[in-house]
């Protein structure tokens, strides 16, 4: 069978519906024996306080106006006057009602639907209606947080004094207290000595909320309005009952604080009045080392003198701005301090009544003033001084940069441009090329000169000049720029040679295979290493196995010291003359793509050519896409273009 879960309405199959009339009445029924239980013991707090016999029943207790009247003298702390004091008859009972409901009145309580009779005859609703007007005006209505007030006010303070405890969730008076954790958490965050909240067992309901009534009572006072049931075994606790029971938290722990607030109160003047004399003598002290100090700095300024080289003035400009940045941001902040802790004992005299504090001659705030503009004008004479020192310099070191730099570029400009200009036979286009290359070394031997200039504006903080638009990096990107042409130039001119001395080839071959070595020159550097022969020579169909490799690699490094333009070229007339005629590269090619007019890349790849061959091929034969939309190369087509001859 499901049972009732206290933070959530739970109804077991065939129980009646939450809203049907039965239900209802029950609840009420039940809600008003809670309030007359805890009301009524309220109110014996109130009597028994004053040595008046507590009640037992509100409807018999109040019915002859006896009790109502003493607890509204108690409530009012004044007299009613003359009453019946043992009343008989009705007309008497009333009497002593009206008395008191009167009474309720003039003290600002507006009472709804209830009159003397209804008390008298014991109509227990509207007698627990008049009661609860009187806790919210004599209990609930002084209670204020944060501009709120009564009910508003009580929940507040709640949840701001349960907000640590992640197991409470104030929301009303109802819910919110059945598993008695925001009680005990109310009584630990006030008296933490009385209660271990962790230590709880955050399950057990009744166990907490019966350990929070005891403490509550035996502890700190506060009387034990309700009973563990009524806040555990209830369906929905009773809020009036609730909130009666908590103010009494709120009342107990507000005297508490007022009660530490005065002890405090004593204690902080205490501190406050040591304080002041400390402070005033701690600004006298400091006001005398800040005026020292600055004095001592001017007179060291005006003592300083140059010699005239610029490492003495950088040596001053240093020194000077250390002091910006070190010293004098201490002292701006040492002046607004006392300044701060001048005002603070003023402040602190003021507000206790004392008399004004007087700095004694010399060491007010207007004397520090005084003598911080005189720091300043020195600052700015010695900042100027400085500034002049290196002026000069720094402009001599530019028109030095600028002449060098602007120098250098003009050789190097020229260089380049007979390097441009260069025409006629290969031979002695080889020959001019070579002999400008010859004059590299002595332009960047120069460079160095112009980095060294570069480094003194460097090292004097010249970061403009205003007579040349280049930098060390410009010239030294254009240097290896012009030499990467010469060296490109020679390449290109011996390329040439060697195609021009190959008779056994066609103009379209030699193109063909000069492209191909220029493709796989990958570091630009005239030469092939293996990998790189091995996936040239596979662009051009022409495939050996490691170990073959490895020995014609072995061999153009003996005949040619590296495999060069030349070395390839020749390699490859041999391998043509001896092996690879068009039909037999044409013959490789179907092979390859299984009697296909074409190719694939899965075809090539399949064929196991290198990567980088593969690439080649890619870019270099005519393609066409199918109906997928993949490539398909013409390779018949391609090889028609590199031979002039077909030998189908």
């Amino acid at each position: 069978m499901d049972t009732y879960h206290p933070n959530r309405a739970s109804w077991a199959p065939g129980l009646l519906s939450p809203l049907s009339p039965t239900i209802i009445e029950s609840l009420e029924a039940r809600s008003r024996d809670v309030q007359e239980r805890t009301f009524c013991k309220w109110l014996n707090t109130k009597l028994e306080a004053n040595n008046y016999p507590p009640m037992t029943s509100l409807v018999k207790d109040l019915s002859d106006g006896v009790r109502l009247i003493q607890l509204m003298e108690i409530m009012g702390d004044t007299s009613l006057g003359r009453y019946n004091r043992t009343p008989r008859m009705r007309v008497q009972k009333a009497e002593n009602v009206n008395k008191a409901l009167e009474f309720i009145t003039s003290r600002g309580v507006k009472l709804t639907n209830i009159g003397p009779e209804d008390i008298i005859d014991g109509n227990l609703k509207l007698i627990l209606g008049m009661i609860w007007t009187l806790i919210l005006r004599f209990t609930i209505a002084d209670i204020s947080e944060e501009g709120l007030s009564a009910k508003e006010g009580l929940l507040l303070w709640c949840q701001r004094k349960t907000e640590p405890y992640k197991e409470v969730d104030v929301q009303d008076f109802s819910l919110s207290w059945s598993s008695g954790l925001a009680l005990c958490a109310l009584i630990h965050c006030h008296r933490p000595d009385l209660i271990d909240y962790d230590k709880l067992d955050k399950e057990d309901r009744h166990g907490n909320t019966r350990l929070a009534f005891q403490i509550a009572e035996e502890h700190l006072g506060i009387p034990q309005l309700l009973e563990v049931a009524d806040l555990c075994d209830s369906q929905h606790p009773d809020e009036r009952s609730v909130m009666t029971y908590v103010a009494g938290y709120f009342h107990a722990f507000s005297s508490m604080e007022q009660t530490e607030t005065v002890s405090r109160r004593v204690e902080k003047f205490a501190e406050l009045m040591q304080s002041v004399w400390s402070s005033r003598n701690d600004y006298q002290r400091r006001v005398l080392e800040l005026l020292r100090s600055m004095s001592e700095m001017r007179m060291n300024w005006a003592a300083k003198s140059f010699v005239g080289t610029y490492a003495d003035a950088r040596q001053h400009a240093a020194s000077f701005q250390n002091y910006k940045q070190t010293t004098k941001r201490t002292w701006v902040t040492e002046k607004q301090d006392v300044a701060t802790l001048f005002g603070n004992v003023q402040t602190k005299l003021k507000t206790y009544g004392l008399r004004e504090y007087v700095p004694p001659p010399g060491l007010s705030l207007i004397d520090v003033d005084g003598a911080w503009n005189m720091l300043l004008k020195a600052e700015a004479e010695r900042s100027k001084a400085i500034n002049a020192e290196i002026r000069q310099i720094k402009e001599n070191l530019r028109h030095k940069f600028a002449d060098l730099a602007n120098d250098f570029e003009r050789r190097l400009r020229i260089i380049s441009t007979e390097l441009v200009s260069i025409e006629g036979p290969l031979e002695e286009q080889m020959q001019q090329v070579r002999e400008l290359q010859t004059r590299m070394p002595a332009l960047s031997d120069s460079l160095h000169v112009v980095a060294a200039a570069e480094d003194e504006c460097r090292d004097a903080n010249v970061d403009e000049n205003d007579y040349t638009v280049f930098t060390m990096e410009d010239l030294r990107f254009e240097l290896e720029l012009v030499s990467q042409s010469i060296t490109k130039k020679i390449a290109f001119i011996d390329n040439q040679i060697v195609s021009r001395n190959m008779t056994n080839l066609t103009p379209a071959q030699l193109e063909q295979f000069e492209s191909t070595f220029r493709y796989f020159d990958k570091d630009e550097s005239n030469t092939l290493n293996q990998s790189e022969m091995s996936a040239a020579l596979a662009s051009l169909g022409i495939v050996y196995s490691d170990e073959d490799m490895d020995t014609i690699y072995d061999q153009l490094l003996q005949d040619y010291g590296a495999v060069t333009f030349e070395a390839f070229i020749n390699l490859l007339v041999n391998i043509m003359e001896d092996q690879t005629s068009p039909a037999q590269l044409r013959e490789s090619f179907r092979g390859i793509a299984a009697d296909k007019p074409y190719v694939t890349e899965l075809d090539l790849r399949v064929a196991h050519l290198p990567a980088s061959a593969i690439e080649f091929l890619r870019q270099a034969m005519p393609s066409a896409e199918n109906d997928m939309g993949e490539p398909q190369y013409d390779y018949e087509r391609w090889l028609d273009e590199v031979f002039e001859q077909d030998e189908r």
